[in-house]
């Protein structure tokens, strides 16, 4: 039997239609306090902040409030924080401007196995590899870094796709012990997981849209690190960025990290929770498989995979029954493409749904939603490998 059209898993936009469940917050809708900041920066913030006149210095006052408050995020100090459109953005910068102030040392990167595409398709990478649940082993680490030509090495404290944590601090120290500088990715983890200690890492990268504000990158180079861009050097963020950040966009962000790091520790202990119930009512149904650290892991994230199933399928027929999920690979944006990450620890690259929680000040019923979708989930696997003719394999 083919597998649904798009016509059969369409979504019912009725009143009579299934409640909507968002699962798959990456990012997630603004934080409510966010999006009243926005509305008011554009009134009061659209100036060009590097303008002399008193609409441009109100924009520079405020982007420089925006700019303190963001830094706390990061664990830096404002002089440290540059901002950028988006976290590919300051990942991006922050990689080409350490390798080329490390050009005279040499160009190798070396990362992990499970980090995101953007990282791994640099040039020269070396991907040192990971266990069954996708964390990287120390001792192979430390080989790797302190190998000649190393420029640096990168590290994300936790895998959005797979949620299992990663030793940072003690790659960190490994990686100290080699004089390699390394490069934090907290866009996906940034105010849900702590940061690891500010002197365990030469730079960090993060992504305001991971704790409820916009699209919106921050990177920190920390005071001794050497950053350089390869070509001529320009004005806006001490010379990391081509233009000024938007001061409506910053101010946005700022708020949402006002609101969010208060709440921060008890949003992660219910979402915790939750994954939980979501990891064993997974691992109820037939033939499915859980992947990632069962309890050393990001709170907010679970992948499974299915066997006879269709990713694409499972997702639209839990989209018509009213559920947000995703499938593929959370590190890359070919959303569709088997997930290297899942290829990474040896499980299956098909099948799979994706869960990531969105906050809970942007879900109010993100208790009940997930109760629902934990009942609703052997259903839907059910019909689809009903529908595919895969029930009675």
């Amino acid at each position: 039997m083919p597998p649904p059209t798009p016509a059969d898993t369409a979504v019912d936009p009725s009143p009579a239609g299934p409640r909507r469940a968002l699962l798959d917050a990456t990012p997630g809708p603004l934080h409510p306090a966010a999006r009243e900041a926005l509305l008011s920066a554009l009134d009061n913030g659209w100036a060009d902040p590097r303008r002399l006149h008193s609409e441009g210095r109100r924009a520079a006052h405020l982007l420089d409030q925006a700019r303190e408050v963001l830094a706390d995020a990061v664990g830096a100090r404002p002089a440290e924080v540059s901002l950028h459109p988006s976290g590919s953005h300051a990942l991006q910068g922050a990689i080409t401007g350490l390798r080329s102030a490390r050009r005279r040392v040499g160009d190798a990167l070396v990362t992990t196995a499970v980090e995101q595409a953007l990282v791994l398709r640099s040039p020269d990478t070396e991907p040192v590899g990971v266990d069954r649940h996708g964390r990287v082993e120390v001792t192979a680490w430390a080989e790797a870094i302190g190998a000649p030509g190393v420029a640096m090495g990168i590290v994300a404290p936790a895998n959005p796709e797979i949620g299992t944590r990663q030793p940072v601090e003690e790659l960190a120290t490994a990686s100290r012990a080699a004089g390699v500088p390394l490069l934090v990715d907290a866009t996906s983890t940034v105010g849900r997981l702590p940061l690891p200690r500010t002197e365990a890492y030469a730079v960090c990268v993060a992504d305001a849209a991971a704790f409820g504000g916009p699209p919106l990158g921050l990177l920190a180079v920390g005071a001794g690190t050497r950053w350089r861009p390869p070509g001529p050097v320009s004005a806006p963020e001490r010379g990391r960025e081509v233009a000024p950040p938007s001061v409506p966009l910053a101010l946005a962000a700022a708020e949402a990290w006002r609101q969010h790091r208060h709440a921060a520790t008890d949003d992660a202990r219910v979402a915790h929770e939750l994954i939980a119930a979501i990891r064993a009512a997974a691992a109820d149904v037939p033939d499915v498989e859980v992947v990632g650290d069962p309890d050393a892991r990001l709170p907010h994230v679970v992948t499974f995979s299915c066997l006879y199933v269709d990713g694409e399928a499972l997702v639209g027929e839990l989209d018509r029954r009213g559920f947000a999920v995703a499938s593929g690979s959370a590190c890359t944006a070919d959303t569709l493409q088997p997930s290297h990450v899942l290829a990474a620890i040896g499980a299956l690259t098909h099948g799979n749904v994706r869960v990531t929680l969105p906050l809970a000040a942007v879900a109010p019923t993100r208790e009940r939603d997930v109760a629902r979708f934990c009942a609703e989930l052997p259903q839907a696997v059910a019909a689809v490998r009903a529908h595919l003719g895969t029930l009675d394999l």
